[in-house]
């Protein structure tokens, strides 16, 4: 793995280019970049978010944030790995965390599933009914065609893998 690729992967351009709907709250809140933060965007981040100057943003690969400014990224903690193969996560602006799926793939079904990452990082917003999304399923079904699961299904796996997340991110908190 390139250690600073900053290029999406076809995959997650595709899902990007999807229109989702805020809908007053009953949608999707996810707005995604066009492209990567940059390195320097992304450490001045990570500092700001943990208040904690002597981190990097290495570790991260933002790529779109809910309405009030909480980032969804690639989180980099499988050594030598592909990008498409690291969990995604989100980081919100009000201190929710959550690992919302363990792959590119599972993130996609996720998405076609009609959730975002802040729907799926937060546990107060799962009692929304979700609105799947056909344009989605079939970019998920194009690039993960064998990675079909439910959104809750996505969250179980990923939960199940990383429970101690917020227990990490909070350690490098000042």
């Amino acid at each position: 793995m390139t250690t600073d690729d900053r290029q999406f992967p076809a995959a997650l351009a595709a899902a990007m280019a999807v229109p989702f709907e805020y809908d007053g709250g009953e949608g999707v809140d996810f707005e995604p970049f066009a492209a990567f933060l940059s390195a320097e965007e992304t450490t001045d981040w990570f500092r700001a978010w943990t208040g904690n100057g002597e981190l990097s943003g290495d570790d991260f690969r933002v790529f779109g944030q809910d309405g009030s400014g909480g980032y969804a990224a690639f989180w980099l903690i499988r050594p030598n790995q592909e990008l498409i193969d690291q969990p995604v996560v989100f980081l919100g602006s009000e201190g929710e965390t959550g690992v919302v799926a363990r792959n590119l793939g599972d993130f996609l079904w996720l998405l076609a599933d009609g959730l975002g990452p802040w729907e799926a990082a937060t546990p107060y917003s799962r009692d929304r009914v979700p609105r799947p999304s056909q344009e989605l399923a079939v970019v998920a079904e194009r690039f993960a065609p064998g990675q079909r699961r439910s959104a809750a299904a996505v969250i179980e796996l990923v939960t199940r893998e990383f429970p101690d997340f917020d227990d990490t991110i909070m350690e490098l908190c000042r």
